[in-house]
């Protein structure tokens, strides 16, 4: 059976496409990936849809199966690859909720604002009733702010478990993602490849 990371968030914006599709190539080039995405926005569909205009790249499975069908669909997913990635809707509704109860991870991405910590809060709160393990993403952090210290401040007084590898506010993310791309497959040297594939270490290293 699959690891099955699910990414959820519930504040729009916080970059939960991007950190799956990055995890996603990440991985790929040594473990059978598959994305799944119930997020009705669909830009990791659209995603997918460059990446497999893209001769060349590995494979990554696909599917948006949602709704009533969505509990079967992610059991069979997470029969036939070895990490299901799982990008949600911003709304903890019925899907979202789903995709948190079957996870083996849910990551929440925070950016370096006060918004996304509060928006997690309910994330948390579902993923801790689920008793599904979480851990938060500090992601576009400046490399050194003053509002990033005190996010960071925050996270570690209300007890949030945080992964130490933070992903920077880099362009290198969104280029590679307008070609169906990862960062470490376009920029493969660059320092957004080297914090994505600690990050993707860090994670598969708690989710097993």
């Amino acid at each position: 059976m699959a690891l099955v990371i699910t990414v959820a968030q519930q504040k729009g914006g916080s970059g939960k496409t991007m950190l799956a599709a990055n995890l996603a190539a990440c991985w790929a080039a040594a473990l059978r990936v598959t994305v799944l995405d119930i997020d009705p926005q669909r830009s990791l569909s659209r995603w997918h849809k460059l990446r497999g205009q893209r001769p060349g790249l590995t494979t990554i499975g696909f599917s948006d199966v949602s709704g009533w069908r969505l509990a079967a669909e992610l059991d069979r997913l997470a029969a036939s690859a070895d990490v299901l990635i799982v990008d949600t809707p911003p709304q903890i509704e019925s899907d979202a909720a789903r995709a948190i109860r079957a996870a083996s991870l849910v990551l929440i991405p925070v950016q370096p604002s006060m918004p996304d910590l509060w928006a997690s809060a309910g994330t948390v709160k579902l993923a801790t009733a689920e008793r599904r393990r979480v851990a938060i993403v500090l992601n576009r952090a400046p490399m050194k702010s003053s509002l990033r210290t005190v996010i960071e401040a925050e996270i570690a007084a209300l007890g949030l478990p945080m992964l130490p590898m933070h992903l920077g506010d880099r362009r290198g993310y969104p280029q590679a993602f307008a070609q169906g791309m990862g960062v470490a497959e376009k920029l493969p040297r660059s320092p957004g490849a080297a914090e994505m594939a600690a990050l993707a270490d860090a994670i598969l290293e708690i989710a097993r």
